[in-house]
């Protein structure tokens, strides 16, 4: 590694640096697919009342 003047640290944390980036893509696209099913389960009768609700409110 010296004669490539290759840093040991420098490898090692640019390693973890990108594992933890691709732990948490993977982690944020687990929790979009947990949330995909919701907006099925809302119709949107319901979204134009709570909508008109909340006008109503202000």
């Amino acid at each position: 590694m010296k004669q490539l003047d290759i840093k040991a640290s420098e490898v090692l944390r640019s390693a973890i640096e990108e594992e933890v980036r691709r732990r948490e893509v993977e982690k944020l696209k687990e929790d979009i697919d947990k949330l995909k099913p919701v907006p099925d389960k809302v119709s949107m009768e319901e979204v134009v009342k709570n909508i008109r609700k909340y006008r109503d409110n202000r």
